[in-house]
């Protein structure tokens, strides 16, 4: 299997310094700062990026387990919401997926979304942390 890397550098105090966040692709580079992560500020934070890897592989591994089991997937839509409370600490992560898939029944769908959230990489990575999961069969 790969092996991935990105790379973080902060400059200055918490609450003044600011810093640049980087995949080891190069596909992003972003800035954080303190406002950007506890407040409502201009750029990006740890937690956001931690939920689009989750929903990437969240999306990705709900993929696999639909095509190991017969079916094509269209379309697989997922968001994570990662909170961030007291401490601070990652309290809550909320998975929410909408799929299209032909020939599914919903009660199959529930299945084979509750595996993919258990089965995930990431979401074993994040296993401290609730994750919650709202999936919906797309018409």
């Amino acid at each position: 299997m790969t092996t991935r890397s990105s790379s973080a550098e902060w400059k200055g105090t918490l609450k003044e310094g600011a810093g640049t966040m980087s995949l080891g692709s190069g596909a992003y580079s972003g800035a954080f700062t303190f406002a950007s992560r506890f407040e409502s500020g201009k750029g990006t934070n740890p937690e956001e990026l931690i939920g689009a890897a989750h929903a990437g592989c969240y999306s990705m591994f709900l993929s696999a387990l639909l095509t190991n089991a017969g079916f094509k997937p269209t379309s697989i839509k997922t968001t994570s919401t990662v909170h961030l409370g007291d401490g601070p600490t990652i309290t809550l992560i909320e998975l929410k997926t909408e799929a299209a898939v032909p020939g599914l029944t919903d009660a199959a769908f529930q299945e084979h979304a509750e595996a993919a959230k258990k089965g995930c990489p990431v979401s074993k990575a994040l296993a401290g942390p609730k994750i919650t999961l709202s999936a919906r069969l797309a018409q």
